[in-house]
């Protein structure tokens, strides 16, 4: 992302419902309409997701309606408050947020733990009875932190509430996120420290969202990293690098060739598209990115 407190403004204003909505330009009836009478004709191999804070600026029901017509099932970090309007179009959310503090306060500190243990106590029946799957957790920030006792702490938090995700069929998912350019000193910023949260948890309803544009940041290799720790994997996010933008000719990754790895590995889970669009038709930007993906 451009700075490294975007995602966390946009995901904390939608959550307060603090955007001025009316300050931005909205899809009109025509937008919607065209996009319905050209939706994309996708393969099927993988199920497409795209984040909702990448397109704050566009109003919650004109941007469902703009997902739906398009053609796509899912959408990203939303949470219980606008989960009604996900239904109304026929949207699953396919991540769920709320239960989190925030990126920086994760589960690798336990000062923090007395909170997330009561938010996601409180969100795992709530994503259940609304037939959800997925919520989203972060580490959080290393501060004095070594990885090992990180690793500890989040064994110790997380542990507490994985007996209700099983009982309720939710899975919980930490996000793999670059400390390079993003997210400084976060700690789940490589593939090893989570797939080794992943083994101490020993749980199938913990796993992780291998962030592409996070990764290719912190590590490259994605193909390869793919295909050995697939298993630790439940969920993807794209985005360009560098700069996060879309993910065409314009940066250095292939996305056709990961597409194809993460559908030769068996992926059942969806991939979102997690990049800022900034071309000034933000749905023909997704609509393009979705293209891409769709191998």
């Amino acid at each position: 992302m451009p700075q490294q407190s975007s995602r966390r403004k946009a995901i904390k204003n939608l959550l307060a419902g603090s955007v001025a909505f009316s300050a931005f330009p909205s899809l009109s009836l025509a937008d919607v309409a065209s996009l319905k009478k050209a939706p994309l004709a996708m393969k099927g191999n993988i199920n497409h997701s795209v984040c909702r804070w990448c397109y704050s600026s566009i109003p919650m029901e004109e941007f469902c309606a703009a997902v739906s017509a398009m053609g796509l099932k899912a959408m990203d970090l939303v949470g219980p408050a606008d989960w009604p309007m996900l239904q109304k179009y026929g949207l699953y959310s396919s991540m769920c947020n709320g239960a989190e503090i925030s990126i920086p306060k994760g589960w690798n500190d336990k000062q923090y733990h007395s909170t997330l243990i009561k938010n996601y106590s409180d969100m795992i029946p709530l994503a259940s009875k609304a037939g959800y799957k997925n919520i989203i957790c972060f580490s959080g920030n290393k501060g004095t932190i070594d990885d090992e006792t990180g690793l500890k702490n989040c064994v110790e938090g997380l542990k507490q509430i994985m007996s209700q995700a099983e009982k309720n069929k939710v899975m919980i998912v930490m996000e793999l996120l670059n400390s390079k350019v993003d997210h400084k000193d976060y700690m789940c910023d490589k593939t090893p420290w989570g797939v080794e949260l992943v083994k101490r948890i020993n749980s199938d309803n913990f796993r992780l969202l291998y962030d592409i544009y996070h990764m290719q940041i912190d590590e490259g290799d994605v193909i390869r990293t793919i295909r050995d720790n697939h298993q630790y994997f439940c969920h993807y996010h794209t985005g360009g690098v560098p700069g996060r933008n879309e993910i065409d000719e314009t940066q250095e990754l292939y996305y056709p060739a990961v597409m194809k790895a993460i559908v030769e590995v068996g992926h059942k889970g969806f991939v979102a598209q997690e990049f800022i669009p900034k071309n000034s038709d933000k749905i023909a930007s997704l609509k393009q990115g979705v293209s891409i993906c769709d191998v």
